[in-house]
């Protein structure tokens, strides 16, 4: 499959004097498919070792701080091995198995003579690492004492996500001439031809069904058929529940998994708040907060954040103990909204959950565009979905099952003054179109909206004059 985290990688491997590279993401993201497919079209000789398949190439790594010393205990462990100085690429795969590999990082970030990529999944989940190094000392295996496990200024870390919509239509044959075609609309803000809009919808659908995890797609695309899809996600499912158990405190494992489940029923209530007594009847936030934080690092949730303001910056704005909870990727949703949700989908027959299934693959377009997530609601009652900044402006985003504009949406536009807000982008099952302040899309253009970094470029001071006025002074003193 065709990848976007490709040319970063390339741009990685261009840039002089790069760092070790880190590929973190969720379990089944592809990290470990793009760092070979990478290395192997990029590098004359690739070594790559698998911490969880050969939990043995751990034994390289302890004690050892200087990267002859590992080079020379991996070519004894990996049969073909060939470490080539500037010419070989390292993979170390399943880095959170190995802690003391991830310190390494800094050791061949100061070598320089062999290009790292390493990949890990709960890398970012409170006391990583922590269990394996006591573990090991039980075992009294040698280990790098006083050594943080987190090679802080040595590695380069790149987030890598779920397919997201437009690499789907990648994998599902769509060329670029209709990408472009799409683009072209969006920005001229002229509806599609219907012969493309109907046949975009459904590939909406679809991929609403199928979600963005390659395994998934993969089998998709092999048999065209759902219950594979469902095969596979029951899979996954079991390694996230699984990893809650391996790697998650002792005290917030339960808790975790329950907070994990509760998403789909949060997500039914018309108030999408995210509230404890929902997680479990008499719950309270002591009991979940940890537990929230760990899902939320370990990548499979994202939070959207409350503010009561529509202006910048949002996170200036945010209330942190009021937020809804989404999940990383949509296909995980509706695995757990239960079977025959996907034949429903793909039949048009969603009911009163399709504005929550809607909603959720708008935080996955913004989570998977690296957008932070924030939602508008005051007291009075109004309330937009999402809060995004295009452009050096605050923009609300709705999504709609409907074509009616809200309440809400309306109170906003007729005061842009008070709510600082030019326009509102609303996502609908409906073409392309704008009514003054309100431009209307179809759900399958919102991979198009672009959060480019704006300009930032400041013309340099000049501080020759400053200084002739300070001797000045300093003469006149």
């Amino acid at each position: 499959m065709r990848r976007k985290i490709e040319a970063s990688l390339l741009e990685w491997k261009n840039t002089p004097n790069h760092k070790p590279l880190l590929i973190m993401g969720i379990r089944q993201c592809g990290k470990t498919y793009i760092a070979q497919h990478f290395a192997e079209a990029n590098y004359s000789h690739v070594v790559y070792l698998n911490f969880i398949k050969e939990p043995k190439l751990v034994e390289a790594f302890l004690d050892s701080k200087e990267v002859d010393n590992i080079v020379l205990n991996l070519s004894a462990q990996v049969a073909g091995s060939k470490f080539v100085p500037y010419k070989t690429c390292i993979i170390f795969d399943e880095i959170q198995e190995c802690p003391e590999a991830r310190t390494s990082l800094k050791f061949f970030n100061e070598d320089g003579r062999f290009d790292v990529i390493a990949t890990g999944s709960l890398l970012g989940v409170r006391g990583y690492g922590d269990e394996l190094r006591k573990k090991r000392r039980n075992m009294d295996m040698q280990w790098a004492t006083g050594i943080d496990s987190v090679p802080v200024g040595g590695e380069e870390i790149i987030e890598m996500y779920p397919l997201d919509f437009e690499e789907f239509l990648w994998a599902n044959g769509v060329n670029t001439d209709v990408i472009d075609t799409l683009r072209h609309h969006y920005r001229a803000e002229k509806p599609v031809p219907a012969g493309i809009h109907v046949a975009m919808r459904d590939y909406l659908n679809l991929y609403v069904a199928i979600g963005g995890l390659p395994a998934p797609i993969n089998a998709f695309l092999r048999t065209n058929n759902v219950n594979d899809v469902s095969k596979e996600y029951r899979s996954i499912l079991k390694e996230y529940r699984d990893d809650m158990a391996k790697y998650a405190p002792d005290k917030d494992k339960p808790h975790i998994r329950e907070c994990f489940g509760s998403v789909p029923k949060q997500l039914a209530k018309e108030n999408k708040k995210f509230q404890y007594t929902k997680v479990k009847p008499g719950g309270r936030g002591e009991t979940y907060t940890g537990s929230l934080q760990w899902l939320e690092d370990a990548g499979l949730i994202c939070r959207c954040y409350n503010t009561d303001i529509t202006g910048l910056p949002m996170e200036g704005n945010a209330r942190h103990n009021i937020f809804k909870v989404y999940l990383a990727d949509i296909g995980l949703l509706v695995e757990m909204l239960g079977a025959g949700t996907r034949a429903d989908i793909l039949r048009g027959r969603l009911g009163g959950f399709k504005g929550a299934i809607f909603e959720n693959l708008m935080a996955d377009t913004l989570h998977k565009k690296g957008q932070p997530l924030y939602y508008f609601q005051k007291d009075s009652g109004l309330e937009l979905d999402f809060l995004a900044r295009l452009h050096g402006e605050c923009v609300p985003i709705e999504v709609k099952a409907k074509g009616n504009q809200s309440k809400s949406a309306s109170t906003v536009l007729k005061h842009p003054d008070k709510y600082q807000v030019q326009q509102i982008i609303k996502f609908g099952d409906y073409n392309v179109g704008r009514c003054g302040s309100l431009l209307t899309l179809p759900l399958y253009m919102q991979f198009l909206l672009d959060f480019d970094t704006e300009p930032s470029v400041v013309k340099p001071f000049d501080a020759s004059k400053l200084n002739d006025m300070a001797k000045e002074a300093l003469v006149d003193m």
